[in-house]
């Protein structure tokens, strides 16, 4: 099954016969609608999505998308996460293996920030860090290793394969949800592209929480919100996060973070800063 019918039915699974006004009586070989109900409940023919779901058709219309959207119930998320996979022409190109590089200025803006900042490249690759922001989330990790291609780090090995990088998050098993969900919507934009695929293997056979995260299709674009950190140095923090999403980078972002000013968290950071 293709990623758009995998997430279909993963979709398809979610959502009870009862809420869309289906008769859920008699026995039931999926927990939630079956192909044949989501047709009905879009308007198209049950031929038509399993073409859709096996990749045989291709650039569905966004009315199509929209009614299967509505009838799945998704969220605003979900619903441009569908649009991507539906109309893969909208999905960037592959991409080769050259190492990504850190988008001009970028690395500039980030050491000009008054906040702890890093710099990822679309899988998740730290291209760069302020001081801050290294002493905040790595500094168990080489500050240069950003700029070394060969042993960058990851922010999603990090998180799932270094244990360090575990505790230093206060609700792991949260922030761990959250990360997968974003990856999942960011691969939708890069379809096969050889590094996500050895990024999702990888993880995938060292974690089998990763695994298991991966194999639930959630998505999220996550832009903004708050962290709690059992920081090794400085204790307990709750800080703010910001992404920027930067233009024309092939999905590079700053992630910044900022405590409420005269917060015990804001007189944590200064002293972490300090160090």
């Amino acid at each position: 099954m293709t990623e758009l019918g995998e997430f279909l039915r993963s979709r398809r699974d979610r959502v009870a016969p009862s809420a869309v006004g289906l008769s859920s009586h008699g026995r039931r070989r999926v927990p939630g609608l079956r192909r044949e109900e989501l047709a009905q409940l879009a308007g198209v023919s049950v031929t038509y999505l399993t073409r859709l779901e096996q990749g045989q058709s291709h650039n569905a219309s966004e009315a199509v998308v929209a009614a299967l959207a509505r009838a799945l119930q998704l969220d605003s998320d979900e619903r441009l996460h569908l649009m991507t996979l539906a109309r893969p022409s909208t999905a960037a190109r592959r991409r080769g293996r050259r190492p990504e590089a850190p988008h001009a200025g970028a690395s500039g803006l980030l050491q000009a920030m008054g906040v702890p900042a890093v710099l990822l490249g679309r899988f998740n690759d730290i291209l760069d860090w302020n001081t801050a922001g290294h002493l905040l989330l790595a500094g168990h990790i080489d500050a240069g290793a950003p700029a070394r291609a060969a042993d960058r780090p990851n922010h999603m090995r990090m998180l799932f394969l270094d244990p360090h990088t575990r505790d230093l998050y206060h609700e792991w098993e949260r922030e761990a949800a959250l990360a997968v969900a974003s990856l999942r919507f960011v691969a939708s934009q890069f379809a096969d592209d050889p590094q996500l695929a050895a990024l999702v293997g990888e993880l995938s056979l060292s974690s089998p929480v990763f695994a298991k995260l991966w194999a639930r299709h959630s998505v999220r674009l996550c832009s903004s919100g708050s962290k709690q950190f059992s920081h090794p140095t400085v204790g307990a923090l709750t800080l703010n996060y910001e992404v920027l999403h930067l233009p024309d980078t092939d999905g590079q972002r700053i992630l910044a973070y900022a405590a409420v000013p005269g917060s015990a968290s804001a007189a944590a950071l200064r002293l972490l800063e300090s160090r």
